[in-house]
């Protein structure tokens, strides 16, 4: 079974409450298309910021390595490793990129594919009425927590 962590896009100024249809859910584990066609799957994606690192390390890594001059089956190793690298880290780069373009991350959830996670995620989801606090004027309020998780058995015990 597939995890996926799931992505809430900033609101926008008109939206007082989130669009489920632009939640994003990001597989957990390696990423083929990833492995085999790194820059183009960094720009499919859009992430500038990866690939432009991606190009000054993988490139910089490979041209010390003909400087040094070493082999041919060196350098093929060395691409293979740092594919296999981007493979490996790809949900994590995805991650990095959606919480730099300001996405929150709401949940996470398994299912046997995409779609399966999408149903289960939305089953109990329940988006936050509370309107933006720059919207509404006055402040949002904090949700009651149900349990107490720690020391205390109940909210207020002593100390």
């Amino acid at each position: 079974m597939a995890v996926f962590t799931v992505h809430e896009p900033p609101l926008r100024p008109a939206d007082p409450v989130p669009d489920p249809e632009r939640a994003l859910f990001v597989r957990d584990g390696f990423s083929l298309s990833a492995f085999l066609f790194g820059p183009l799957w960094m720009l499919w994606h859009r992430m500038w910021l990866v690939l432009a690192s991606y190009l000054v390390l993988a490139g910089g890594l490979l041209a010390a390595l003909l400087v040094v001059g070493a082999s041919p089956s060196a350098i093929l190793a060395t691409g293979f490793l740092i594919a296999l690298l981007v493979g490996l880290e790809a949900s994590t780069l995805r991650r990095v990129t959606l919480r730099r373009r300001r996405f929150r991350e709401v949940g996470l959830v398994g299912g046997n594919d995409r779609e399966v996670a999408e149903r289960r995620f939305f089953a109990t989801w329940r988006p936050e009425v509370a309107a933006r606090p720059a919207a509404a004027g006055g402040p949002v309020p904090v949700p009651q927590a149900s349990a107490v998780v720690g020391l205390f058995p109940e909210p207020g015990g002593r100390r």
